[in-house]
């Protein structure tokens, strides 16, 4: 039988789907852009964490990332750089 409430790694759907709702609402509170660090500081979860969840967003195209030297800045789509 498949459970079909945890994906591949048994993590709870309701949770990965809690944490990408949190940093898509960070994000908007910061069209500016923040690191995965400064996401993972403000969720209180690790940046290895963070960052499979980011990822996960840039594929479905929900977030954007450009780089800034050597960090990289996720933003939502369509608020590049502060912009609305």
């Amino acid at each position: 039988m498949i459970n079909t409430s945890a994906n591949l790694l048994g993590v709870p759907m309701k949770k990965k789907n809690n944490v990408r709702e949190r940093i898509i609402k960070i994000l908007r509170k910061h069209p500016e852009g923040l690191t995965t660090v400064e996401i993972a500081d403000k969720i209180g979860m690790s940046r290895h964490a963070v960052t499979k969840y980011v990822y996960q967003l840039l594929g479905e195209g929900s977030i954007l990332q450009r780089e800034v030297g050597t960090a990289k800045l996720c933003y939502l789509k369509g608020k590049k750089y502060g912009k609305k």
